[in-house]
């Protein structure tokens, strides 16, 4: 897939653009709370647009192509779920307002954005150089896979070490003043909590990337496609953390469904691997196969997820109504008995 660089220009003018539009128009600078309502239209804008792009694609460049920036975007789209869920906590965690949840989560998606289009071009030189590279994606996305099975502690988050240069080297003041990143106290220059939260999302985000990079590369080795995958998914992000903020506790099964995805993608990974260096039984998995595996699990995982969800919340109201029944039998129970025994 050759993308001149006049295209290449057009689409990160593009990018920014919506950005800017996120920022001045969506969010329009106000203090409001992002409501539900909000976030539901805006999502569904985003990934329109996303799907837009995949359709010019598909006109521009063919079916095949426009199956890899599908698959890849699905699949970066997924991923960013499970990654909201750590947002939540680091919101939480640093007791961020409503009102600046927006602001916190678009400046740093904004950050992550630039820091992974170095990790794409890095990454597509070394797999262009190296087939065997191949080989070390295929095994960090089972080792994640591995990871997301066994689960680990949702609560704790760790501090990574810009974090922690952060903290410790820039003052900063105790309070939020509103969705300033640099206040002043007493003539003298500080940084607010917000700073701190926005380079907290930003660099966890990074981090997220070292999972997802490898997996999208595992469908498309375009850099294009792989990048224009990343953005789209990143930037309706802020609008489906509202979206979703209700739904993360019913999503009882997404672990273990994206543990499959990037289980799958892994192995597809060492089989191009051992195939492009010869191995007669290494299959080579066409994108039609990916695709169609990582939506078929993203849909079981959802709808046994909303079952086991809805059966639970089915199963509180009924213990909930027969302990109410039992409080009020044991309460007329009281009532008839004789009038001496109920004198003081």
């Amino acid at each position: 897939m050759h993308v001149s660089s006049w295209v290449w220009a057009l689409t990160l003018i593009g990018i920014l653009a919506i950005i800017t539009v996120d920022l001045l128009v969506i969010h329009r600078g106000d203090t409001r709370e992002f409501t539900t309502r909000r976030a539901a239209f805006w999502s569904t804008v985003y990934i329109g647009l996303a799907v837009l792009f995949g359709l010019g694609v598909w006109a521009f460049s063919g079916g095949q192509y426009a199956a890899e920036y599908f698959g890849g975007f699905v699949t970066e789209k997924s991923l960013s779920v499970d990654n909201l869920f750590v947002f939540m906590v680091i919101l939480a965690r640093f007791a961020v307002p409503k009102h600046s949840q927006h602001t916190v989560l678009m400046a740093g998606i904004v950050i992550a954005l630039v820091l992974r289009g170095g990790f794409i071009a890095a990454g597509a030189a070394a797999l262009h150089a190296f087939t065997w590279v191949f080989i070390i994606f295929g095994a960090i996305l089972l080792w994640t896979a591995i990871g997301l099975v066994r689960g680990g502690d949702d609560d704790e988050v760790k501090e990574n070490f810009l974090l922690r240069w952060v903290k410790r080297t820039l003052p900063t003041s105790d309070e939020y003043e509103g969705n300033k990143i640099i206040t002043r106290r007493d003539g003298r220059r500080m940084v607010t909590p917000l700073f701190v939260v926005i380079i907290a999302i930003g660099s966890t985000d990074v981090m997220f990337a070292l999972d997802s990079i490898p997996a999208i590369f595992g469908l498309t080795t375009e850099p294009y496609l792989v990048f224009t995958a990343n953005a789209f998914a990143l930037m309706g992000l802020v609008q489906l953390y509202f979206l979703l903020g209700g739904l993360a506790d019913r999503l009882v099964y997404l672990g273990h469904g994206l543990a499959f995805i990037l289980g799958f993608i892994g192995v597809k990974l060492v089989l191009h691997a051992l195939h492009e260096y010869g191995v007669s039984w290494a299959p080579d998995i066409p994108i039609w196969l990916s695709l169609s595996v990582i939506a078929g699990t993203l849909v079981a995982t959802t709808v046994a997820s909303l079952t086991v969800g809805n059966r639970r919340a089915a199963s509180a109201d009924s213990k909930k109504a027969a302990e109410k029944a039992a409080e009020k039998e044991a309460g007329d129970g009281d009532d008839l008995r004789p009038l001496e025994s109920r004198e003081v």
